[in-house]
């Protein structure tokens, strides 16, 4: 399985791909907000993004919707990961169909756990 990550901290990124690693998800790329992220995604196949909500140029609500529009990339899971938990934030991502959120700070669990709902165990 081939994941995207993305998110402008280098350290959350670190860790993300630490816990993908930990759960044997080693095809993994990055990318440090959403426009280089779309980029990776016009040009290579991914089965997964697993974005920040909050990020400079373009943030995770722009590039759900984006994936969301394009026609090749509109069935594309996306799990969104951010500090925000406020209801009106987790009801906007839900209409905009993302696939699974996560809010911070998380653990190897939780990212399993959602993993498994929305990929199932294809690894």
């Amino acid at each position: 399985m081939k994941i995207l990550v993305v998110d402008d901290m280098p350290l959350m990124r670190h860790v993300l791909i630490n816990m993908l690693r930990r759960l044997e998800y080693n095809d993994i790329t990055e990318a440090t907000d959403g426009s280089q992220a779309f980029d990776l995604l016009e040009k290579q196949h991914f089965d997964l993004v697993i974005t920040d909500l909050h990020m400079p140029k373009m943030d995770g609500k722009c590039l759900l919707n984006h994936i969301r529009e394009t026609p090749s990339l509109k069935s594309m899971p996306v799990l969104m990961v951010t500090c925000e938990d406020s209801k009106q934030t987790v009801n906007d991502m839900i209409s905009a169909k993302v696939n699974g959120f996560i809010i911070k700070p998380f653990c190897l669990n939780t990212l399993q756990k959602q993993l498994i709902r929305i990929v199932k165990p294809d690894k």
